[in-house]
């Protein structure tokens, strides 16, 4: 994957962040996404880039709370706003049945995090996809995360 972004790209972004202001009430620039991906799906971070913006921090946490109500009844109309019905892996994310991906949320210093879990590897495919067309289109206000492993305790 190329580390300089081509100018496409670069126009894509701008437009990724015009519409982001449609769906995320906090501000992209004041805020980063980090996403890891996981064998059994992955994990959806945003965090305040300065830790006192406490306005940031509360926004960012109901934002994602309410992502994660939306998308465990199968509602993926916030990032289909933002990015297309065309992003990788979003028609397969929207296809899944009920409880087939487990979606759970947590306060985390500085903003919240989103698990996403499943045992069908076409799922979990997807939803790596699906990281990869965020990273790609929100630029420097997105990073890739290092795996980390959930052994022995469970956020259900």
């Amino acid at each position: 994957m190329p580390l300089t972004a081509q100018p496409a790209d670069n126009k894509r972004q701008a437009e990724v962040a015009r519409l982001g202001v449609e769906v995320m009430p906090f501000s992209l620039k004041a805020t980063t996404h980090i996403f890891t991906k996981t064998v059994d799906g992955g994990t959806q971070r945003v965090v305040a880039r300065d830790a006192s913006d406490a306005a940031q921090v509360r926004l960012v946490r109901e934002h994602l709370q309410l992502i994660q109500k939306q998308f465990k009844a199968g509602d993926f109309s916030g990032p289909s706003h933002i990015h297309g019905d065309e992003m990788q892996g979003i028609a397969q994310l929207k296809a899944a049945k009920p409880g087939q991906i487990s979606i759970t949320y947590m306060d985390i210093a500085r903003g919240g995090e989103l698990s996403f879990r499943t045992t069908e590897p076409s799922l979990v495919s997807a939803l790596h996809a699906w990281f990869d067309a965020q990273l790609s289109d929100h630029g420097a206000d997105a990073i890739e995360g290092h795996a980390h492993h959930h052994s022995g305790h469970s956020h259900d």
